[in-house]
């Protein structure tokens, strides 16, 4: 029989994290604290984890508020380094908008926009080799972006027609593209994660000089494969950049349901003994300064870095998602950190490098290129026109050799292909 509570002790209660805003409320983000660009010290590659635990909990900032770069995290690129940063968001924007209208206008099924976190994965990009192998998540299309991958390529995978790569067995978003060092996508959450660690291990075990970076969202580090990877990569020392997107939502959960009211994401890092960093995700120059300190760590075998990237999501978790329903239409408008974009124009302008004439017809120029590619694309097919894979290729690509069992079932379903009068092509 279960004891009967005690009388003179108040009942224990659960807390159930609230976002601050819900649909129709008056937006004020003066809670979130955002230090003075520059203020965070930048310690040697080599400095032990456990010496500069304080920037898992600040924010690393380049970017001032006259849009200079100011500070010890100050990367010194070149004028033409950040006009190709800046070309590869701007990039990315128009590859999101015409790929959503896209799926508006049923060529495919599912699409997901980076706006508002660009730099997360284009600064990022710029920072590593071409040859290190990136653990991407459903966001980071900005790294195949701004490795100059092919535009065309990308989409015949989002129309999965017959010049999709993948034979239309992935996600529309669900990129692979080995050439480019773009790890497949995969839609469960935080499994590229002990993979990344993995790759990383192996490189190291064959005395390689190429590291790993991997991204998830902030919600994915409540995931056990998160935690899993972070003993690895802390044990072994893995040469693996560990960035955590927090943009503040996980479809239509806020960051508080994995712990943001209690702590940071980069703080996470601390238990483990691993480096961590703290960032502004709209501050392409500081996203690029921290992965550039972080690679340098790796390669240097002083181990992983977890990095979290404060930003914001700018829209809706996918085409399939209404952020009006659960969430006030003034947070976009009013995030503190701005819009990576605009900052980064802003940056090139004031240093004298750019014009807003420049920009313009840059945005014209892109809109065109993609438009472009769009219709190179759709020369493939597009996937609501139906299947454009042969019916066999279903069961390619899983083993180098195809099992006895998985002939046999080919075989079958052919067999009832054949039997039902449907027309089917081995191209």
């Amino acid at each position: 029989m279960a004891e009967q509570p005690r009388t003179n002790l108040p009942p224990l209660s659960l807390h159930v994290p609230e976002p601050r805003f819900r649909p129709g409320d008056p937006v004020d983000f003066a809670v979130v604290e955002v230090p003075p660009a520059g203020a965070a010290r930048r310690p040697d590659t080599a400095e032990p984890a456990r010496d500069f635990t304080d920037l898992s909990y600040g924010l690393v900032r380049v970017l001032d508020d006259d849009h200079r770069a100011v500070g010890a995290w100050d990367p010194r690129l070149s004028p033409d380094r950040l006009r190709r940063m800046l070309r590869h968001m701007a990039l990315l924007r128009a590859f999101d908008e015409r790929m959503f209208r896209a799926q508006r206008q049923g060529k495919t099924s599912f699409y997901m926009k980076a706006t508002g976190e660009e730099a997360v994965s284009v600064a990022a990009a710029h920072a590593l080799d071409y040859e290190d192998m990136c653990f991407p998540s459903y966001r980071q299309q900005g790294l195949l972006i701004a490795r100059d991958w092919s535009l065309v390529d990308m989409m015949n995978q989002i129309y999965s027609n017959k010049g999709d790569r993948l034979q239309g067995k992935q996600l529309p978003i669900m990129y692979s593209a080995r050439e480019a060092g773009f790890f497949s996508i995969s839609g469960n959450l935080t499994t590229q994660y002990p993979q990344a660690v993995g790759w990383a291990m192996a490189s190291a075990a064959k005395g390689d000089t190429r590291i790993a970076a991997v991204w998830c969202g902030e919600g994915s580090t409540a995931e056990g494969d998160f935690h899993s990877a972070c003993t690895f990569a802390a044990v072994y020392r893995a040469p693996v950049i560990m960035n955590v997107v927090n943009n503040q939502w996980a479809i239509s959960s806020f960051s508080g349901f994995a712990g943001a009211e209690s702590t940071t994401f980069a703080a996470r890092a601390v238990g483990y003994g691993i480096a961590g960093l703290r960032v502004d995700g709209n501050d392409a120059l500081a996203v690029y300064a921290a992965t550039q300190w972080a690679a340098e760590r790796a390669r240097t075998n002083q181990g992983p870095t977890l990095i979290e990237h404060f930003t914001y999501r700018a829209e809706g978790h996918s085409t399939s998602d209404d952020p009006t329903q659960y969430r006030s239409a003034g947070e976009p408008n009013a995030w503190p950190l701005g819009d990576p974009v605009a900052r980064l124009k802003a940056h090139l302008i004031a240093i004298g490098e750019w014009d807003e004439e420049r920009h313009a017809a840059q945005d014209r120029e892109l809109a065109e290129q993609v438009k472009a590619a769009q219709k190179e694309a759709e020369k493939n097919g597009i996937l609501g026109h139906g299947l454009h894979q042969p019916l066999d290729t279903l069961f390619d690509g899983v083993f180098e050799e195809m099992p006895w069992h998985l002939r046999e079932q080919q075989a079958q379903m052919m067999a009832e292909e054949t039997a039902s009068g449907r027309p089917w092509d081995r191209k």
